[in-house]
């Protein structure tokens, strides 16, 4: 379970493809801490630490991971997302987010406003899913990257979100550009509530 408040991001310094597997291997500052088994997100995507060396790890991602999220596009030297799981008993500065990314989008804009920044993403609408609780909310939760957000001008099949500096800078969105694909976890309180109406109108 995360909360996404995003600690910081890695640096992807090899990339290995076994049969289907991706083996991402990347940098950061806190590895040292990291152990074998270790669960971590990784641009909002859920993934178990398979080895540890010197100052990086490895992850591995499956094919189904690959096809829904934005991980099989990444390129030596992309900047990575990352939060370790939430402790109990802490604070839950963002929302709840699974670590399970529902789908991708891609940036259609990046506006500069007095310091702050606004990106619009636009993502496939699947009518069947939407009524599932898959898609944004005025004022909802969306996680972006691992990201944890306040929706914004959210339309059918797009919405956008209001970063900051630190987010800016302390996160991959200082690298998002209009055509960049990112990965999307809806919120799952909404998801639950699009399930409890399903039954309540059987």
């Amino acid at each position: 379970m995360f909360s996404g408040i995003v600690e910081e991001y890695a640096e992807v310094v090899a990339l290995k493809k076994e049969q289907s597997n991706l083996h991402i291997t990347m940098r950061c500052s806190f590895v040292n801490e990291l152990s074998i088994d270790q669960s971590i997100a990784h641009n909002g995507v859920c993934l178990t630490v398979v080895n540890i060396q010197d100052d990086t790890y490895t992850v591995t991602a499956i094919q189904e991971t690959l096809d829904r999220s934005n991980l099989g596009l990444l390129q030596v030297g992309d900047l990575v997302n990352l939060e370790r799981s939430m402790m109990m008993g802490g604070r839950l500065d963002g929302h709840i987010v699974q670590g399970h990314v529902d789908q991708t989008a891609r940036c259609i804009e990046v506006t500069e406003c007095d310091g702050s920044w606004y990106y619009t993403f636009e993502y496939d609408l699947i009518p069947e899913m939407a009524r599932k609780g898959y898609m944004t909310v005025e004022k909802g939760s969306v996680c972006v990257n691992g990201v944890s957000l306040t929706v914004c001008n959210s339309e059918l099949n797009s919405f956008q979100v209001a970063i900051i500096p630190y987010t800016h800078d302390n996160t991959n969105f200082c690298r998002i550009e209009r055509g960049t694909v990112v990965n999307l976890e809806f919120d799952i309180v909404g998801k639950y509530l699009a399930k409890m109406q399903e039954y309540n109108n059987l």
